[in-house]
């Protein structure tokens, strides 16, 4: 029986990708990236093999705030740090952040005591506001988490199958918009190459240190 154990404990697995940025504009002056979160994997944690959903830096702050306040015997994953001179415009700004982001999950999805926390597989695997996933992992809304999680579409972008095979650098950008947009982040969608030619309206008028966009969000 142990042998068994042992042996389905080798071959468990938990594949995630980050990629996919897309530039949402709410108005002509806030604008920001949310990225695409595919999540493959056999683990019995998880109720969703595969998963995608959209999240932007702000949500993984919470997210890291969130496990660290819930998880005080172990030290919680870096993110990239806030920089007040992020730009939406610099490629080289949003894949590094990119990057750091995909480090970051991939380290606490290696770290067993975290895979309890029922916060992060509602970051993962639903399209709830943090705001939501808060009153759910305390019990206070209406559903409860694994319904949360089953309510988030179905449908999962081919990344991760891409990444396995060996054909997907996670580094790389791709102009798919897949995934879902959280109530909290409605505005107008464009793939990140789409809307990089764009910037320069976007800021027309304002001045240089406005034009370059925080990463706080």
């Amino acid at each position: 029986m142990d042998s068994m154990l042992d042996k389905l404990a080798e071959n468990e697995f938990i594949s995630v990708c980050v990629g996919n940025p897309r530039l949402i504009k709410k108005d002509h002056w806030r604008s920001y990236v949310d990225y695409e979160i595919s999540l493959h994997t056999n683990s019995m944690c998880f109720r969703k093999k595969t998963s995608t959903v959209r999240r932007r830096y702000k949500e993984f702050v919470w997210l890291r705030n969130s496990l660290e306040k819930n998880a005080l015997i172990i030290e919680i994953p870096k993110l990239p740090p806030w920089n007040p001179f992020f730009s939406l415009r610099n490629m080289g700004c949003v894949l590094q952040r990119m990057e750091g982001m995909q480090e970051f999950l991939e380290s606490v999805l290696h770290t067993p005591l975290l895979l309890s926390d029922s916060r992060l597989h509602l970051f993962l695997q639903s399209d709830l506001s943090v705001m939501k996933i808060e009153r759910c992992a305390l019990g206070r809304s209406r559903y409860t988490v694994a319904e949360a999680i089953q309510r988030t579409g179905t449908s999962c972008v081919s990344l991760l199958e891409e990444k396995r095979s060996g054909g997907f650098d996670c580094e790389s950008l791709s102009s798919g918009l897949g995934g879902s947009i959280d109530g909290s982040s409605q505005g107008s969608p464009h793939s990140f190459l789409e809307s990089s030619d764009r910037e320069p309206e976007l800021c027309s008028g304002l001045s240089g240190s406005l034009c370059t966009l925080t990463d706080n969000s």
